[in-house]
């Protein structure tokens, strides 16, 4: 009777050990792809990962709660020799995860109940669960339904549906104009629309045709009198002629006019 059920023990502790392996390679393989293949990986493939690792696990349930299988609880491990030294064979069998068996490592390891602060959370969490009423509980359980369920209507839609619902929203709500788009193309471009009048400045010494006209006052105009230029002052005075002999020489009677109408022109004598 003792051999039997210690042949049952030993066959499921080897299937339970292949159960366990089968996971441990569906998660390397899993997690290689997270951290390698992340760029190319797609959602689908990610559902199908986590849906292989989920059968795995049920399957692994299913073996624990079976009639054939022996309890577990029943069996304690006691460990009969602990030393800080490495032990190559319990290296080679944990595949270097533990290649020692101490002091330090044993209640970890050995541990067949939670870390007392996790314990102690899920007491609270089971106080706090307790303190809400059915009524309380049934809108909370309602309004996350509800909230679970519009997010899966926005999911399900179609991705045309949403780019048309876009382009309908761009369409009706124009962040532009243009007409005046144009407006400044052509303004940048080609100078349209731009005024040709020169910005107002102070006229510089000794240049009194190159500053702003004021409005009925003196003007001068270049006129060619005998083969040169002089100034002809616009205050009704007369145009002397050229001298001979010097070229492009301005007699005095203008410089005094020209002098006169620079002064008046000047922004500060107005």
């Amino acid at each position: 009777m003792q051999q039997r059920e210690e042949k049952q023990l030993e066959a499921a502790v080897e299937s339970l050990i292949s159960r366990v392996a089968h996971v441990k390679n569906a998660l390397h393989s899993f997690i290689y792809k997270l951290e390698n293949e992340y760029e190319r990986l797609t959602w689908p493939s990610v559902l199908d990962n986590f849906a292989l690792l989920s059968g795995q696990l049920n399957t692994i349930n299913k073996l624990l709660k079976n009639e054939k299988t022996p309890s577990f609880r029943n069996q304690v491990i006691i460990p009969l020799l602990l030393s800080p030294d490495r032990d190559e064979d319990l290296a080679k069998l944990t595949e270097l995860r533990v290649p020692v068996f101490s002091h330090e490592i044993v209640p970890d390891y050995l541990r067949t109940k939670p870390d007392p602060e996790v314990e102690e959370q899920e007491k609270q969490l089971s106080v706090e669960a307790a303190r809400i009423g059915p009524e309380v509980a049934q809108k909370q359980i309602q309004t996350l339904n509800k909230l679970c369920s519009n997010l899966l209507e926005k999911l399900n839609n179609p991705r045309d549906d949403r780019d048309s619902e876009t382009a309908a929203i761009r369409q009706s709500k124009p962040s532009f104009n243009p007409a005046d788009t144009n407006a400044l193309v052509g303004a940048v471009a080609f100078g349209k629309g731009l005024s040709k009048c020169r910005p107002p400045g102070p006229v510089a010494p000794g240049h009194p045709g190159q500053g702003p006209m004021m409005s009925g006052g003196p003007t001068l105009q270049q006129v060619t009198i005998g083969g040169g230029s002089v100034q002809q002052a616009g205050m009704g005075g007369p145009v002397a002629p050229q001298q001979q002999g010097q070229p492009g020489k301005i007699p005095s009677s203008i410089k005094t006019n020209i002098k006169s109408a620079s002064g008046s022109m000047h922004p500060y004598n107005r």
